[in-house]
């Protein structure tokens, strides 16, 4: 299944996505900002997501987030770093592990990438547009959001590549990666075929922010999602004594889940 939808992708889309090195030395990253400044740094992070000290791919991962998408933030960088990231995912380099806390998700490399293109196209979603478009902002007029819009079925295909994968952070990872790129109207179609997976995977995580998003992207294309349990305690961060910095809703997935407490 997988493989067709990359194939309908290559005629949707007209391109595949670009060699991970063409993008890192073709882009003219100079001309482009991150969260402090010029992002000629940028091709340094990136190649350090593969390096071989675990150290060096935990600090490279917390850059993407805190530089590359800071505070979900779209900018001229963000879009060649979204096509990178796509690219290395096959990379059998991914599926080595990134340093943990007691607040992280579980997973490998590639389910980190995988969330971090989640939350990149959490950023472009048609509920955001509508946000947005009521406080008299328009996304179609910021380029970087534009540029993400216009490579969603790339990343899609990259995303849906793995929601069968065997490693079930992974597989979750994926799943959860490919609902917000499905708005993309090139997209709407692989709805259907990924209901079953929301349902049955995401619906079943462990991990009550998961099955949240399950329930939630049901609801939104009209299908039943009774029967799934999202947070058991929707008030446990208002009832818990722990320090503000002990939440486990953090910026960046290597710290632990990025959106709001569910209240």
């Amino acid at each position: 299944m997988a493989d067709r939808v990359r194939d309908d992708h290559k005629s949707s889309s007209g391109n595949d996505l670009p060699d991970p090195q063409e993008t890192l030395t073709r882009t003219n990253w100079a001309a482009m900002d991150h969260a402090y400044g010029r992002a000629t740094d940028a091709p340094k992070m990136l190649v350090a997501l593969l390096d071989t000290d675990q150290s060096v791919r935990t600090k490279a991962l917390d850059d993407l987030h805190g530089v590359l998408h800071h505070q979900n933030t779209i900018y001229d960088a963000t879009v060649p770093t979204a096509l990178y990231v796509a690219a290395i995912l096959p990379d059998p380099r991914t599926i080595r592990p990134v340093d943990k806390d007691h607040r992280a998700f579980p997973g490998n490399m590639r389910a980190e990438l995988l969330a971090w293109i989640a939350s990149v196209s959490n950023e472009v979603t048609d509920a955001v547009d509508a946000i947005s478009r009521r406080h008299g902002y328009f996304l179609n007029d910021h380029p970087p959001t534009v540029g993400i819009r216009e490579i969603r079925p790339l990343l899609f295909s990259a995303a849906f590549a793995y929601v069968y994968d065997a490693d079930r952070h992974v597989r979750e990872a994926a799943i959860a990666a490919c609902i917000p790129l499905l708005d993309d109207p090139r997209l709407l179609r692989y709805r259907a075929e990924l209901v079953p997976l929301v349902l049955q995977i995401l619906g079943t995580s462990e991990l009550w922010q998961h099955r949240e998003r399950a329930i939630d992207a049901l609801d939104a294309w009209g299908e039943d999602s009774s029967g799934l349990e999202g947070q058991r305690n929707p008030f446990l961060f208002c009832d818990t004594d722990q320090s503000p910095d002990s939440s486990p809703w953090r910026t960046a997935p290597s710290e632990g889940w990025s959106e709001e407490p569910p209240f």
